[in-house]
């Protein structure tokens, strides 16, 4: 009795480090993954507004009709980024994810507190490159460190009425995601 108990824990076990294991692999294996559906629809480090959402589907499963979003696939390679948002008059956020759909950094309006989020996009080793003693690291810089080189900035403004979907659609055609100087 005993062994057949103990046969069943050890299955048990090793059904569960495999599952586990598949689920760790998963997003690094799978092919139509969130940057791979954006890849189509955008340009490295420019910004792309993303279609809204209709009845044959949407570019983001589970997208929300009452937000406008725009997007921007950044490769670090060749240097740092600059991202410019103007906000809008409802609620705007910016958010980062890793190429594999990890999020590392995330802002809204109501943090910045300004009507432009401005943000500096930089892999580890272009933040260690930074002047420790120029204004380059003031206060007011907001600096976001990429684990890699390559990923997602995903912008959404709030769209509370129908008769300010078009204003708020211009704001965020102004948005841009450009090579820092």
């Amino acid at each position: 009795m005993s062994r057949i108990v103990l046969t069943v824990l050890v299955g048990l076990v090793l059904g569960l480090i495999v599952h586990l294991a598949a689920v760790l692999v998963l997003p690094y294996l799978a092919e139509q993954d969130a940057y791979a559906r954006l890849a189509a629809v955008a340009t490295p480090n420019e910004m792309t507004p993303i279609d809204d959402p209709s009845a044959l589907g949407a570019v983001l499963p589970a997208t929300d009709p009452a937000f406008i979003s725009a997007v921007c696939l950044y490769d670090l390679a060749a240097g740092p980024l600059k991202v410019r948002v103007p906000t809008t008059e409802d609620y705007t956020s910016v958010s980062f994810y890793t190429r594999y759909g990890l999020p590392f950094y995330a802002i809204n309006d109501r943090s910045a507190g300004r009507s432009i989020i401005e943000l500096d996009l930089m892999n580890t080793k272009q933040r260690a490159a930074l002047p420790e003693d120029d204004d380059v690291t003031a206060a007011d810089r907001l600096i976001v460190e990429s684990p890699g080189d390559e990923g997602v900035v995903l912008i959404r403004a709030l769209v509370r009425e129908r008769s300010a979907r078009e204003d708020a659609r211009a704001r965020m055609q102004m948005a841009n995601c450009a090579p820092a100087s």
